[in-house]
């Protein structure tokens, strides 16, 4: 089983940026696509970025497009996000999960809090 440790969060102002990290065990990490996943309060969890197990290909949700950017170092299973003219309503707890299947492979992390004042 992977373990998934998410770190990097913090209070910002809008407009503002934060870089995320997720450190992962095991050897499947540089062989699995990743993604990062958040879930603002009330809400259910949605996946907002992924990248594929080379870093070749990256896919975002419309509504970080060009805010966020996914990448990842095998060499350390580390997956990042760097998320740059923050808004309030990217408030959420962050989690990065791999993805298989458009599914999360493993269990979840504690996550990583996101907080962004208006």
């Amino acid at each position: 089983q992977v373990q998934l440790v998410e770190s990097g969060g913090g209070l910002v102002q809008a407009g503002g940026s934060l870089r995320l990290s997720c450190a992962a065990s095991g050897s499947v990490f540089s062989i699995r696509a990743m993604g990062w996943y958040r879930q603002a309060p009330g809400k259910q969890r949605e996946l907002v970025a992924t990248i594929s197990s080379s870093g070749g290909s990256t896919n975002y949700a419309d509504s970080v497009k060009g805010r966020f950017t996914i990448s990842r170092d095998n060499a350390k299973n580390t997956v990042y996000l760097q998320m740059n003219s923050l808004k309030p309503e990217d408030t959420a707890v962050y989690y990065c999960n791999g993805v298989l299947a458009g599914r999360p492979s493993w269990s979840w992390g504690q996550g990583t809090q996101v907080t962004v004042s208006s």
